[in-house]
């Protein structure tokens, strides 16, 4: 595997997908940002910045950002999520679904990612509902924004690269159907347009030489949700039908993927700011969400008592052609560095219920969903990375 030790700070100059896939640490993808950075897209929302002078501030950030990951022992390296607003912006330059206004209109009035009645590090809104863009034409893809990512992020390092993307259940799960029907009947109509997009970014990324791709689906847990699911049912919504259409959908956009990229998932509750917006352990979904996403990776979050035990991964696939679940054990929502003790006695745990040889490690999700990021500090950030690193050498040598 590849797992180098804080200060080599080495890239592997060359790998496959197949040992890139087995890896036995990882990360979600967005990381806290510099202050300096953050100020810098706040002077280019205002007006006091042009988008060339944020663009260099950018690159500036993520140079810094790569070195201190490989010299952390990450193995796929990501710029951060640093020239994005939030997570979702993966998803904003598609001609059909104007996401941008109202994204950088949000980022101005709370530019810690905090709306109004809600407290970080709590339960927060739905910001599913509360962000619902309508479709106003067919979906196209204007410009594949992942694509500028990965191309400076591979004129920087050398390794093995990750690119993140939000998935298509979440995209659905964002779009104001009911105000949409003149584009689209329905969401089986909307989801295949969002997925053809899908497959022409992810096509773009592998011909790019991208190593590692990674669909966001925090759609999941509201599958699991009794509030999320109490809102579908009172919108007509069938859950069931719904969590299948998710799965088909998930395997569509990554079927060009296999063999050319490692591929992964990840499932998380929420994470704005140090919130959760979901609740519920992943036993009722297992067998239909473990069994059926043809990735390669499975990032689940595992960091508190919301996510259940991990008795459903026993419908996980095994053997070879199994994916690696990596168990999201290092919570990214506080500063409190967990130990190498308490990781070993978790993964123990999970291999009662599936292999220890599909199993890995990571924090549960970013540290920085949005721009504002959570309530820890770099060094926080970084020494978590660390003690990953170190159980991992423990547990798999």
């Amino acid at each position: 595997m590849f797992l180098y030790r804080r200060g080599e700070c080495r890239t592997p100059e060359s790998h496959s997908t197949k040992s890139l896939a087995k890896a036995r640490t990882d990360h979600v993808g967005s990381f806290l940002r510099p202050e300096a950075l953050k100020a810098a897209f706040l002077a280019h929302a205002k007006g006091r910045r042009t988008r060339e002078e944020l663009r260099a501030a950018q690159d500036d950030a993520i140079r810094v950002l790569v070195a201190e990951e490989r010299a952390h022992g990450v193995v796929a390296v990501t710029d951060g999520e640093y020239r994005r607003l939030n997570w979702q912006v993966s998803f904003s330059e598609v001609a059909g679904w104007d996401l941008w206004p109202s994204t950088w209109a949000s980022f101005v009035r709370a530019p810690d990612n905090v709306m109004p009645g809600e407290t970080p590090g709590q339960k927060g809104g739905d910001a599913v509902v509360s962000f619902r863009t309508p479709a106003t034409a067919r979906l196209k893809l204007a410009e594949n924004f992942p694509l500028g990512e990965l191309k400076f992020l591979k004129a920087v390092d050398k390794g093995p690269v990750k690119i993140t993307l939000m998935g298509p259940d979440r995209v659905c799960q964002m779009c104001d159907l009911p105000a949409s029907k003149a584009i689209y009947a329905d969401a089986d109509a909307f989801l295949a347009d969002v997925v053809a997009v899908h497959r022409q970014m992810i096509g773009q990324l592998i011909e790019a030489g991208c190593d590692y791709i990674q669909l966001d689906e925090p759609s999941y847990t509201g599958y699991v949700d009794p509030p999320t699911l109490a809102r579908m049912a009172a919108e007509g919504q069938d859950p069931l039908k719904a969590l299948r259409r998710a799965i088909d959908a998930d395997n569509a956009a990554i079927a060009d993927a296999k063999g050319r990229a490692v591929t992964g998932l990840h499932i998380c509750r929420g994470n704005r700011a140090s919130m959760w917006h979901r609740e519920g352990g992943y036993d009722p979904i297992a067998e239909a969400v473990f069994g059926g996403l043809k990735f390669d990776r499975l990032l689940l979050e595992y960091d508190t008592s919301r996510a259940g035990g991990f008795e459903p991964l026993r419908y996980v696939p095994r053997g070879s052609t199994g994916p690696v679940v990596v168990l999201g054990l290092v919570t990214t929502k506080t500063g409190r560095v967990e130990t190498v003790d308490e990781l070993r006695a978790r993964i123990d745990d999970a291999a009662r219920f599936l292999p220890l040889e599909q199993l890995a490690v990571s924090p549960q999700c970013g540290f920085a969903s949005g721009i504002g990021g959570n309530m820890l500090t770099m060094d926080e950030q970084w020494r978590k990375l660390d003690v990953l690193a170190e159980t991992a050498r423990k547990v798999w040598g």
